[in-house]
């Protein structure tokens, strides 16, 4: 459906094709979404938590960011016409679609689903529940689009923050993955019933499954929020830069044209 939004924009808009580099963004948002689901990940994800937890940094972290790149609803408002480009425009100017693009509501469901679902007996539902499990794939996928397209892509939105602000909107998320991952390197007795119950008699015990995974959290986590801040951090460089260049124009549109001054002898 995305590529053949792709196809449609570029039919209708010919002289301003789609972003090559967002639609490879969002391909690539599928692919990890495959790996973290169907792979050997998505088989071990209720069996060992440190998978669990490289599953979840997969979809809400990478998968999720990529998706915000994709940009797929800028690529359907650009691929519609007639009334459905009508019932769009009105889904996006409504009460739900407003709340759901403040960066302070993004943030906040970031903040309260990454503790709720990993230091709550949530988790243990997900774990004997498997429509639970697989919505909570979803659930992973969502707070991620809904985090990462304050900062990336060009999905539309009536909030825009300035790089200098999406820095500090990443770099004040850094504290919740380490919260919960330290939480959880810090136990000392299994805390989820389920993974008791299971009796399992290889790979490392049942604590120190508990503390990996609380590491892959705590530095896994910490990590890919701070390489998110690298092309943030480029974007305000190169606005500053513009910025110093229209000041230079302007100035010498003001005074190139004045009499020099000269030093006297």
């Amino acid at each position: 459906l995305y590529l053949w939004g792709v196809v449609r924009n570029d039919r209708l808009h010919p002289r301003h094709p789609w972003p090559k580099g967002r639609t490879a963004a969002f391909v690539g948002a599928i692919a990890v979404t495959a790996v973290a689901v169907l792979s050997f990940i998505g088989v071990y994800d209720r069996v060992l938590f440190w998978d669990h937890m490289i599953q979840h940094l997969l979809l809400i972290m990478v998968a999720g960011a990529l998706f915000a790149v994709g940009s797929p609803i800028d690529l359907a408002w650009r691929a519609t016409t007639g009334e459905a480009h009508r019932r769009l425009g009105r889904v996006l100017r409504s009460g739900p679609a407003n709340v759901l693009g403040h960066p302070i509501v993004a943030y906040a469901v970031y903040a309260l689903v990454i503790p709720l679902t990993h230091l709550t007996s949530f988790y243990n539902y997900t774990l004997v529940t498997e429509p639970v499990h697989d919505t909570e794939h979803l659930v992973y996928l969502v707070v991620g689009y809904l985090f990462f397209r304050q900062v990336f892509g060009s999905d539309p939105n009536r909030y825009r923050m300035h790089p200098a602000l999406r820095a500090l909107y990443l770099f004040v998320a850094v504290p919740i993955d380490t919260f919960v991952g330290l939480s959880l390197d810090n136990e000392t007795h299994e805390i989820f019933p389920a993974y008791a119950a299971m009796h399992r008699h290889w790979g490392v015990s049942l604590v120190q499954d508990l503390h990996v995974g609380g590491v892959i959290m705590w530095v896994g986590g910490d990590t890919l929020m701070m390489l998110a801040l690298i092309p943030v951090a480029l974007q305000w460089l190169h606005l500053e830069e513009r910025k110093a260049v229209r000041a230079d124009r302007e100035l010498d549109a003001a005074y190139g044209d004045g009499p020099e001054l000269v030093a006297p002898g």
